[in-house]
């Protein structure tokens, strides 16, 4: 077995759950190497929906993409708002919480509510099996308080609906992300909460 860091991790994950002509969320685009990822597995024949709230963010996902942009809805909306432009099942989602690896602005980042919402939200879209892979960063302002959130709310998910756990390298310095996995159980356009 080789351990993994979170990132390689998160994409093993998803690896496992996703095949060809799926669709698939890149909840937090950023400069857009999970939504490549994406593109890769999903095949001709399927499609990422990536969000992000800054347009920068995008126009580097759609350089990276380069002639796979064609499998992927660049979206400039807050992944809280994914029902506006997704309307089927989808096979596994991928977050990567925090602020846009060199972006102009750094005090641009991911919120505890808007997250939960999303989370919540496409777990009720996932099919059965599907995956959601959530990389947390706490080092900036904000990222302790987002992650424990989501924590929190991960905790409460009923055990007969959704698989959750945690994965994080110990012995990484400087505020080291973890990884939450979700493996959504049973069908169910709710997820039912335990508390």
């Amino acid at each position: 077995m080789k351990i993994l860091r979170v990132l390689p991790f998160a994409r093993q994950v998803l690896a496992e759950t996703i095949k060809p002509g799926e669709l698939v969320v890149d909840a937090t685009a950023g400069n857009g190497v999970d939504t490549l990822f994406l593109a890769e597995h999903v095949g001709e024949k399927g499609h990422v929906y990536a969000f992000d709230i800054q347009k920068a963010a995008l126009e580097s996902t759609a350089e990276r993409l380069g002639e796979l942009t064609s499998r992927v809805s660049l979206i400039l909306d807050s992944h809280d708002n994914v029902q506006k432009y997704v309307n089927k099942p989808i096979s596994g989602a991928i977050f990567n919480l925090g602020y846009l690896p060199h972006g102009i602005d750094s005090s641009i980042v991911t919120k505890p509510e808007t997250t939960i919402k999303a989370v919540h939200t496409l777990l009720g879209m996932l099919r059965k099996s599907g995956t959601i892979a959530i990389s947390v960063y706490t080092g900036h302002d904000g990222g302790k308080t987002e992650g424990d959130a989501l924590l929190d709310y991960v905790k409460t998910l009923h055990q007969a609906d959704v698989n959750v756990a945690k994965y994080e390298v110990l012995n990484q310095q400087n505020n080291p992300p973890f990884l939450i996995a979700l493996e959504k159980m049973r069908a169910f356009e709710e997820p039912r909460l335990t508390k």
